[in-house]
């Protein structure tokens, strides 16, 4: 794995002659994701290429602020599960009338749609992104498997490139039969400017989820989804109250509000309504990281949970499952159990929580999972990352 991180180095060093490109994203659509995230971040810091987005779907909450960043966003409006022939031809008549250099396509729909699109446009430039490292009967839709193995035959004709957000990512589609010699590892990038400790400095937000200050915060983003497995976490919360342990933990993401009558009722069962209190969708995930004493990533599936990366780079140290690169994010800095254990997964948390609640311990902990961050995963090496893909397509056309 550190060999694929080292390509990183060797892509930064590929851009002392910067060339501007026109490049469009294909992506099934721009909703409240991770790869949607990367997306917009790509398009915000990349300060020499020109971006066009096309959404598979809709404008979702990402198109309105690429769209603020004066991005053009075209969206086709496919229904999920409803392939639209007039929206695959718009398609093709949007990338023939823009003529780009490049075509960066993200998650599966947006691989096999828009990949096709372009070669049917006539341009061979195309690179997949794959931001999905668990394809297993119940855990992710048929119809996504079926696509995702549909796309492991024509990897060996349709990209020229394939990038991947994760080395996990990278070792299962292998397994499936994608081309092993197209793969390129380019891990998510965060902007440290707006994840950073110190965005809650009069402690005002975790005062108002937590009065005492005494009492540790814990904390995980995500939505609610079978693959977040939140249900882990709530397992693992009875055993830590069982053995006296006080805390108060806060679920933040799509679904986890009250609204959500699976998460109260599992909440309730468990008896930890006093323990547990549900935030749902917000737009302040830098301040919610900064109030936490504790981020824990209880997930059954993962790529490259970015949600680690952000809580690392406020400063807050992480418990993980074994998923994806969940690990080696973390490294050595904090915690790592495995997945749907929820005995490992109370104790990991008793630990760190011993850690954390330390006033000396915690602010030691605290420099140094920021500063891994900054090492690995900055925002100006993703971006130089992908540049330097699409330069030496540019280059070998």
């Amino acid at each position: 794995m550190h060999g694929c991180y080292a390509l990183v180095s060797r892509d930064l060093d590929l851009l002392e002659h910067k060339i501007s490109m026109k490049v469009i994203h294909i992506i099934s659509g721009l909703t409240d994701g991770g790869a949607e995230a990367v997306l917009y971040r790509l398009c915000k810091y990349d300060q020499v290429n020109h971006h066009y987005v096309a959404s598979l779907s809709g404008y979702g909450k990402y198109g309105a602020k690429l769209v603020a960043l004066g991005i053009s966003v075209t969206t086709l409006n496919m229904q999920p599960g409803r392939p639209s022939p007039l929206a695959f031809i718009r398609l093709i008549i949007l990338l023939r009338r823009n003529k780009p250099d490049v075509v960066q396509t993200w998650m599966y729909h947006g691989d096999l749609f828009g990949g096709l699109a372009a070669r049917v446009a006539g341009i061979r430039s195309v690179v997949w992104g794959i931001h999905n490292s668990t394809l297993e009967t119940g855990k992710s839709k048929k119809t996504t498997i079926w696509i995702a193995k549909v796309l492991a035959k024509l990897s060996w004709w349709l990209p020229v490139q394939i990038v991947a957000c994760a080395q996990r990512a990278i070792d299962v589609h292998e397994a499936m039969g994608y081309d092993p010699s197209k793969m390129r590892f380019i891990p998510n990038g965060y902007d440290l400017a707006d994840f950073k400790p110190g965005l809650d400095p009069q402690g005002e937000l975790r005062a108002g989820l937590v009065s005492d200050r005494s009492i540790p915060l814990i904390g995980t983003v995500g939505r609610f989804d079978p693959a977040k497995d939140h249900v882990n976490l709530l397992d693992a919360l009875v055993m830590l109250r069982d053995r006296g342990a006080v805390f108060r933990c806060v679920l933040v993401g799509t679904g986890l509000d009250s609204s959500n009558a699976q998460i109260v009722e599992l909440i309730f069962q468990r008896g930890l309504v006093d323990h547990v209190q549900l935030l749902g969708q917000r737009n302040d995930i830098p301040c919610i990281m900064n109030a936490l004493d504790l981020h824990v990533l209880p997930s059954a599936g993962e790529a490259f949970p970015n949600v680690v990366c952000e809580a690392m780079a406020c400063g807050t140290p992480c418990v993980v499952t074994d998923v994806g690169d969940a690990a080696y994010i973390v490294g050595d800095t904090g915690w790592v159990v495995p997945p749907r254990d929820a005995s490992s997964l109370a104790e990991a948390i008793a630990s760190a929580l011993r850690g954390v609640m330390n006033a000396e311990q915690s602010r030691y902990r605290s420099s140094r999972v920021r500063s891994r961050i900054k090492e690995y995963f900055s925002i100006e090496r993703m971006v130089g990352s992908y540049t330097a893909v699409w330069s030496e397509l540019n280059e070998s056309q």
